[in-house]
């Protein structure tokens, strides 16, 4: 059932990620070609304000031409841990600091097509201090209530991944709050 690396026909790199195309050999002893985007993995980060409010980022996405509601994430710098990627991506974006973060859950975003590895982490204890956004990216943080995001998720509204596994990975596996402190920060 597995595939193996015969060569390499064409390789990209660019600024955020890469794409090659390899020849494979398949177990029928067949040769295929397997193209894919290349990504040093990233990490996302659902930000609790309160128990019931989590921290969102809306964005231009040009790739879908829509503006986005999503959970603040970023690629993994070269060296960076993803612990490190998540609370760096938190303040960059929010402008937020967390007192404890704790990981949820690592997926691969789409493994026919890319090699990219999310891990997901959730935020509590926040501190309000400056967001400093990439250059590149225009984006603003707005609370939502956590009922509302599931809502959002469920009619459809909100469909970035991340944000979608990262609300429901909560709602099902992680929603008991007793052992989180929160403050609670006036959102303006």
């Amino acid at each position: 059932m597995k595939e193996k690396y015969h060569k390499t026909q064409f390789d990209y790199k660019g600024k955020a990620v890469g794409f090659t195309s390899h020849e494979i050999i398949l177990p029928n002893g067949k040769k295929a070609i397997r193209e894919f985007l290349v990504h040093p993995g990233a990490t996302a980060v659902l930000p609790f304000i309160n128990k019931d409010t989590v921290a969102l980022v809306k964005q231009y996405r040009y790739p879908v031409k829509e503006i986005t509601l999503e959970v603040p994430a970023g690629k993994i710098d070269p060296g960076e841990s993803s612990l490190s990627c998540a609370k760096r991506e938190l303040k960059e974006e929010t402008g937020f600091t967390a007192k404890k973060i704790i990981k949820l859950t690592t997926f691969w975003t789409t493994p026919a097509f890319a090699d990219e590895v999310l891990h997901i982490y959730a935020a509590f204890g926040l501190s309000k201090a400056d967001a400093s956004p990439d250059e590149d990216e225009f984006i603003s943080y707005k609370a939502v209530p956590f009922k509302k995001l599931l809502a959002l998720i469920h009619a459809g509204k909100i469909k970035d991944s991340k944000t979608v596994i990262a609300a429901l990975y909560w709602q099902c596996f992680n929603s008991d709050f007793s052992n989180f402190g929160f403050n609670n920060i006036k959102i303006t």
